[in-house]
């Protein structure tokens, strides 16, 4: 797909990393992997997306990363002309559905997600700036606690926090799934024949 060409001083982007493995999910499991949702990039497709050239001179950049791809999200995070800052967001994920009696008898109804060591039930959005970014709110909390939806889709309130930390700014979601009032979007699952979705 052709990529933008606007400037923008908000970039949120959910890289579809590739983990190179399939891990069992138990009996009657049938997808276990990325690959079996979503079209996967290489971590070298994904640092040479020309990213920089559509940062403007002062740009923040939301990432989402899984905890095995912390690494490899600095290495891009750098590649795409951006330093590091923080964990913008700790994304705890909750079942789909409360459950009462897994609450009474764990104490928490949190999702418990795959992982080779411990079961992963949290992701992570970073934060990474270029140039001198201001910050609007200091209200804007790290904890993000709701309820898993489809694969890999990210909460929506990720992007009302966006806004409310960095203000109403030329924004674009990279590896967008759905149109988004306000947010201009680029990736290869949007409904619709336009699969950028540039000034939409």
């Amino acid at each position: 797909m052709e990529f933008p060409k606007n400037k923008y001083q908000i970039i949120y982007a959910d890289p579809p990393w590739s983990y190179n493995s399939r891990m069992a999910l138990g009996k009657g499991a049938k997808r276990s992997s990325a690959e079996d949702y979503y079209d996967v990039m290489t971590l070298g497709d994904i640092c040479n997306l020309p990213v920089n050239d559509i940062a403007d001179t002062d740009c923040v950049l939301f990432i989402w990363v899984t905890m095995p791809k912390i690494f490899e999200s600095i290495k891009v995070i750098e590649a795409w002309g951006f330093e590091y800052k923080t964990c913008a967001f700790t994304w705890v994920k909750r079942n789909k559905i409360f459950s009462q009696k897994r609450y009474e008898e764990r104490g928490i109804d949190d999702f418990m997600g795959q992982g080779r060591w411990t079961r992963g039930n949290a992701e992570l959005c970073l934060l990474a700036t270029k140039g001198s970014p201001k910050r609007l709110s200091a209200k804007v909390r790290q904890i993000i606690h709701t309820p898993i939806q489809e694969h890999s889709k990210k909460p929506n309130e990720a992007r009302e926090r966006i806004i409310e930390l960095v203000g109403d700014l030329p924004r674009i979601e990279l590896f967008a799934r759905q149109k988004i009032s306000g947010w201009d979007c680029w990736g290869n699952e949007i409904n619709g024949e336009d699969k950028r979705c540039v000034n939409v």
